[in-house]
Parts: structure tokens; sequence; C-alpha cells
């Protein structure tokens, strides 16, 4: 029986071994962590993550072929495969700091794979490292390896959240990098036929390192730039009366760029985008190339300035100030189905408004009341590093309630900002909601999910980004 081992049991280790033990019976699937809270919770009837179909996916296999352990180095001694799927974290000190990543849990990883080695292994990237980052893992294990044979490849994960087990079940492409050499080509076989018991042999490129480690960052940076396009375009809507919408929809029916990440929002979020386009810009820098570096530069630019320009439009249009008002938020989480709030674009806004002392009254259907107010203590960066977290100032904490009602999020608020696309905001009783709102009522859709037209009927005023002003909101500043 060939064995696998994942060092890493978050967000991309747990479901892609889940599938990987679901679609090959035949393998044993060990995921390992330190973390003794989250194998418990791999090992329970709650999850430490909510991903859709993902709970049916472990429960068919746990105990069969799919264990959850702390036991790390014995199942890593044991493996013929290792996937290395720690976290890579954005610097926030020294040479690099808030753009290169950060590989001291990669190297502590490899120097304890090259310690309990006894068997040749092939170790696979999965985590999203930078470019040549398989060099310098080669040098770790080679140098220690007491004459054990390792082969490094990059399989990068290319999962969206929300629809992770899907993607996994169905990939666009699975990506397998490695050495052009005989030992380096065995390895890649013994890959591709892993994910050959369920994935078309078509859908598997093997490429060398190098092209596989770079195209999981290059992968992310054009989604992202999609996005920061429509955000930009969006404002531009806004100032000439378009519909971004309409906009959007005519452009995607051209086969060149089709209609996926088109939707303009407050802006993008999640655990990828912004520190992979961060490392991207830290690699261009490293290599001379100082003009793509800030080209890629200007995709974050355009994302932090979507949300700035959101925020200035809440205080602008409530007569320049939210001081002492009580602002909805519905929605915390960066995307709808899926509890993960890492670089949510709902940080930023309710961090703004905070900084207005406006009263925050908060609703996600996935996030926790500990989540939300852990993530709004951090400083930028410091989510992939807890030792960093700060408690809230006694006046922050007065500023921000976490409720589990978005009826009771709205009760006798001045605004509601709507940041998470929920399907449960399209069809909330809004006639309810703004009998119990002050008046005037406002509605700033972060998402573009509410019918504007009728919201404005019962009386709400509507800012719903890229679409023609509200009067009340003609000749705003805050949206120049």
């Amino acid at each position: 029986m060939v064995k696998i081992c994942c060092i890493g049991a978050g967000y991309v280790g747990g479901p892609t071994m889940a599938v990987i033990a679901l679609k090959c019976p035949s393998i044993e699937v060990a995921v390992v962590d330190i973390s003794v809270a989250r194998i418990a919770a791999w090992n329970s009837d709650h999850l430490p993550i909510y991903e859709p179909g993902l709970d049916e996916v472990v429960k068919q296999c746990r105990g069969k072929n799919l264990f959850f352990s702390t036991n790390v180095e014995k199942h890593v001694s044991e493996a013929d495969i290792i996937f290395v799927s720690v976290n890579t974290p954005t610097k926030t000190r020294g040479l690099g700091a808030g753009k290169a990543a950060d590989l001291t849990y990669w190297e502590s990883a490899a120097r304890m794979i090259a310690n309990v080695s006894e068997t040749d292994k092939i170790v696979v990237e999965k985590s999203t490292v930078p470019v040549k980052t398989a060099e310098a893992i080669e040098k770790i294990l080679t140098h220690n390896s007491k004459g054990i044979k390792f082969q490094i490849l990059s399989n990068p994960e290319f999962l969206a959240e929300g629809t992770a087990i899907k993607d996994l079940f169905s990939p666009d492409r699975v990506l397998i990098g490695g050495r052009e050499t005989p030992d380096g080509q065995r390895a890649i076989k013994a890959l591709k036929d892993v994910y050959a018991h369920w994935v078309p042999e078509e859908r598997i490129i093997c490429t060398n390192l190098w092209s596989a480690e770079l195209s999981k960052l290059a992968a992310n940076a054009f989604l992202a730039q999609r996005i920061s396009s429509i955000n930009a375009m969006s404002a531009l809507c806004e100032a000439t009366g378009a519909d971004v919408s309409q906009v959007s929809h005519a452009i995607g029916k051209d086969t060149r760029i089709c209609p996926k990440f088109l939707n303009s929002s407050i802006g993008f979020g999640g655990s990828c985008f912004q520190k992979d386009i961060l490392n991207l810009v830290y690699i261009c820098e490293c290599n001379g190339l100082t003009d793509v570096a800030n080209y890629w530069k200007q995709i974050i630019k355009v994302n932090d300035y979507q949300k700035n320009r959101f925020v200035n439009c809440v205080v602008s249009s409530m007569f320049n100030t939210v001081s002492g008002k009580k602002i909805a938020i519905l929605g915390f989480a960066f995307k709808k189905d899926t509890g993960d709030t890492r670089e949510t674009p709902a940080i930023d806004v309710c961090k703004g408004l905070i900084g207005d002392k406006a009263r925050l009254s908060i609703y996600d259907p996935q996030v926790t009341k500990d989540q939300v107010l852990k993530d709004l203590s951090m400083d930028k960066f410091d989510w992939d590093h807890p030792v960093h977290l700060q408690p809230l100032s006694p006046s922050s904490v007065n500023q921000v309630t976490i409720v589990w009602d978005a009826y009771e999020a709205t009760k006798d608020a001045h605004g509601i900002c709507i940041l998470t696309e929920w399907d449960e905001f399209k069809t909330l009783d809004y006639q309810r909601i703004f009998d119990r709102m002050r008046k005037p009522a406002f509605v700033f859709d972060g998402r573009n999910v509410v019918n504007v037209e009728k919201l404005r009927e019962i009386g709400f005023i509507v800012y719903s980004i890229g679409k023609p002003l509200d009067p009340w909101l003609k000749g705003m500043p805050a949206l120049a």
C-alpha cells in the first residue's frame, strides 16, 4: 500500500487529502499537524473549516484510509509521498518585509523530514511558494539526508473556497513540476498515477519545477488583475452613469475575455491573492524587473482604493460623519459559502468605519464572534502570525457587536453595509428592515446583491458599486 502524509491540516491539506483518500481507497493517507485542537476538530463531528461537501467526504474515509494525527514524525517516516502544506506568510519584518514570503515553516518541515526519514521520499510542495523554493529545500534535504534520496515536486493547488470539493473532484488541471532527470521524471509519474485514479490524463500537466512554482503565482495574479480591472471600471461607471453589471455582461460575451471574475465588489480577499501578488512583486524586484514589479503593485493599489472609496461613500453620504451611528455589517467572510476571513475586505471597511467612531453590528452566518474580534485586532499581514495578536482597545470593543440575525443587526441602524454575497441577503424582508431603521435609511451594497430599484421604492437611499448613483449621492467628492 502506498502511503501519503500531508504536513499541515489547513484549508488546502485537509480537503485535498480527504479527496485523495476517497478516490484512491488503496492508498493510506495521513494528515498531520502540531495543533492538537485542529486535529481534534478533524476527528470530530465539527470540522475546523466549512466547505460544502467536505463533511461527507471526510466521514466516508476517516478511520479507513484517512487519518488525522499529531504524531507528525511517525507518519512522515512511514510515508512514500509527503505533501507539505504549511503556512508561507508574508514577512512582517526584516529583508522583504511586507512582500516576501516567510519560509520559516517550510524550512522547519524540510529539516524534520530529513531527520526522521529512513527510506527514499517524494516531497511535494503544496503550499504556494516563491520560485526556486524547491532548490532551497533540495539543499536542506541533501545536506541532511544520511544517504537517503529525496525528489522534490511542485504541485500547486488551484482551489476556490466555497467550491473546493467540486474543484478537487473535477479540476481544470493538475499541475506537477519536477526535475528533468530520470529520478525526477519517475517521481512525477508516481504522483501523476495518484491523480490518474480520477483525473483524465489530458488534464494532468507536467512541467519543470520552476514553471510549476511560477504558474501558481501567475494564476492568482491574473485572477486578481481581472477583479481590479472591473473594480476600476466601476468607479468610471458611477461617474458617467453607466452600469457596471451591463458593462461586465457585454465584455464577458467576448470569448477572449469570458465572464468569470468580472463581478464588481468592494475588492478581493482571501489568503492567496494579495500575498501571492506581493510575493511576485518581490521576486520581480530581486531580479531587477522594476517596471514589471510596479505593474503588479497597481493591482493591490486598486484593490485598496476600492475599499477606501466604499468607506468614504458611507461616511460622506451620512452627513460626513458616522460617529455614534449604528451601522449594520451584513457579511464578514471574504466570499460566500466559506467561513474564511483571511484578508477579507470587510476588515478594512470595518476598521475604516470604527476609525470614524461608528458603532458596528456585525452578522455573518459562518463567522464566529471570536474570529471577527480577532481579525479586527490584527495589523495587516499578521493573520498568519498569531503571536502578533493584540487585544482591541476598550473603545473599539464598545464599538463592535456581533449578532446572529440580520434583522437584529439592522434594528435601529442608520445604514447597512453588505460586504459578503451570501444568498440570504438577496431575500431578506427589506420592508421590515426599513421600518425598524433610523431615517434616512441607507444601504451600501458592496456586492451588488440587492434589487436597487425595489429598495429605493421602499424608501432606502441605495449605493450599489458601479451602478448609476442615487440622486442623494450625486456630486459627492468621496466617489470621485
